[in-house]
């Protein structure tokens, strides 16, 4: 049955193509050339003219996210809405649309085979039908004459009659390899081992070539990152948060009739198998969330790190959408304590202050709209525990947001980590002297991590490293979980889908001297 979730909650998307070598000269007479008519076994009245409605809203969510920067996860609901497609047909439009999103570099590097032209050269529109073709192919349960048939179809609705002859002819040689095959092919023409890795699993080079660097950064085998590049193409299970003091996990009047499955680390984390969350009760009433475990962890790691004197006021300095202030506030309610919850778009603002509504009266302080790097500046020292969840690449998503690693570019490195630097030392002057500050990042990524960090403290001599993994153990050793999770010699925290079934949060705690 295939994964019907959409996940809530970063430039040209094209991925560098592996290097063509005497192989692939070899097949160039195979190739289709600008211009050719590739032949068709299907009779002109046979050939399908259009397709079935869950590959035309796949194909326009592609097109969406393309020309639009959109999310899918943003366009793909109200769409299946729109146009009624309930089911098993909006099933495998899901399935489509996220397969296609997340493996496109791999199609693509297929793609680049049997096309005798630079795929970017290709109108976009035409090279988004052979991806969501190649996928039906190679990615899906569906037989070769459905998947080509449909895909002309669909071809010949969206780009046109010629279009669709040359999508009928890549796809019929894209079938004559099985995908282990095609794996081995692209393995065999990458000039190295990552650059396999990054065609095969579908990753641009830069972020393998940084997620490779950042396992090597936090002290785990670089050996590691064929199965961390596959970990981001694995659809993540929607996992709950049962926030604190709000609803208990035991009350079945809160959870319906959904299927429920402990957490693995953290005590307010609950995986959900095959319901929709929209339909929980506990959901409805802001009484429980969806939010990832990693997430969950670093805000239970900064509530219950130790602090010197008083514990009575928090702030959530890059609030949106909510999710972290929400579990927040539950905990300062518990512990008498008061949340301010600040963001700076009021779109975002607005989210936060929907995720906070459960909350008792008198726990959330306000929900503003301001710039977190002025805080610091207009309150200095005026709040306990701070959380810095800083805009970041999201490297750390990628199984979750599939169209974000052919959306971000190196470049946006720059504009990121100036920005975080900035939140950091504003959260360090809002925090008193003896108070706790959590930096987070939903990145792996060095320069985004341990590198702001690092220059931040080096301006600073009012500030200490706390044993941030000493922390996350308390979080887990009090949930009750059966093992210990596994965390590297350091004293910050690195989480891992590969290794954590989580996203790559990264934490760091810090206090200020008293």
């Amino acid at each position: 049955m295939p994964n019907t979730s959409s996940h809530p909650p970063q430039d040209d998307p094209r991925r560098d193509d592996p290097r063509r070598n005497s192989r692939g000269r070899e097949r160039s007479a195979a190739r289709f050339r600008a211009g050719d008519r590739p032949r068709t076994s299907q009779a002109p009245s046979e050939r399908r003219k259009r397709t079935d409605p869950a590959r035309m809203v796949a194909f326009d969510v592609l097109r969406e996210v393309d020309e639009s920067d959109a999310y899918a996860n943003l366009v793909l609901p109200p769409l299946l809405r729109e146009r009624q497609i309930r089911g098993r047909d909006a099933g495998f439009a899901t399935e489509l649309t996220y397969g296609t999103l997340r493996l496109r570099g791999r199609y693509d590097a297929i793609l680049a085979t049997l096309v005798d032209r630079p795929l970017p050269g290709l109108d976009p529109a035409l090279l988004d039908v052979l991806r969501l073709g190649a996928h039906q192919v190679l990615g899906m349960r569906v037989p070769v004459h459905a998947a080509v048939s449909e895909t002309v179809g669909l071809a010949r609705n969206r780009v046109g009659a010629g279009p669709a002859q040359m999508v009928n002819a890549v796809l019929r040689r894209v079938s004559e390899r099985p995908l282990d095959e095609w794996l081995s092919v692209l393995t065999k023409e990458a000039p190295d081992a990552l650059a396999g890795l990054a065609a095969t699993e579908s990753h641009p080079m830069w972020i393998a070539r940084a997620m490779r660097e950042a396992l090597a950064g936090n002290g785990r085998d670089v050996d590691e990152i064929g199965a961390l590049l596959a970990a981001d193409n694995v659809p993540p299970r929607v996992t709950l948060v049962a926030r604190p003091g709000l609803v208990d996990v035991s009350d079945e009047a809160a959870w319906g009739d959904a299927e429920l499955v402990g957490g693995r680390w953290a005590s307010t984390a609950l995986r959900l198998e095959g319901s929709d969350p929209a339909g929980i009760p506990a959901i409805r009433e802001g009484l429980a969330g969806v939010q990832d475990e990693g997430s969950q962890l670093v805000t239970l790691a900064l509530a219950g790190a130790p602090l010197d004197g008083r514990d009575e006021r928090w702030l959530d300095l890059c609030a949106g959408p909510g999710g972290k202030a929400a579990l927040l506030a539950a905990l300062a309610a518990q512990r008498g304590a008061t949340l301010v919850a600040n963001e700076v778009a009021p779109h975002r603002a607005r989210l936060v202050a929907n995720a906070l509504a459960a909350i008792p009266e008198g726990v959330v302080e306000e929900v503003r709209t301001g710039d977190g790097r002025d805080v610091g500046a207009d309150e200095p020292g005026a709040y306990d525990r701070v959380l810095v969840d800083a805009p970041c690449t999201g490297l750390g998503a990628l199984r979750r947001r599939p169209e974000s690693r052919w959306r971000r570019t190196p470049s946006d490195l720059a504009e990121l980590t100036g920005l975080q630097r900035e939140l950091l030392a504003s959260a360090l002057d809002a925090v008193r002297p003896g108070g706790v500050v959590a930096y987070v990042t939903c990145s792996p990524h060095l320069a985004e991590t341990q590198l702001v960090v690092s220059d931040v403290l080096k301006k600073r001599d009012d500030v200490e490293r706390l044993d941030t993994a000493a922390a996350v153990r308390s979080v887990v050793s009090a949930s009750g979980a059966g093992e210990e999770i596994p965390l590297s010699d350091r004293d910050d925290v690195q989480l891992w889908p590969h290794v954590h079934g989580t996203d790559a949060m990264h934490l760091t705690l810090l206090r200020k001297r008293a």
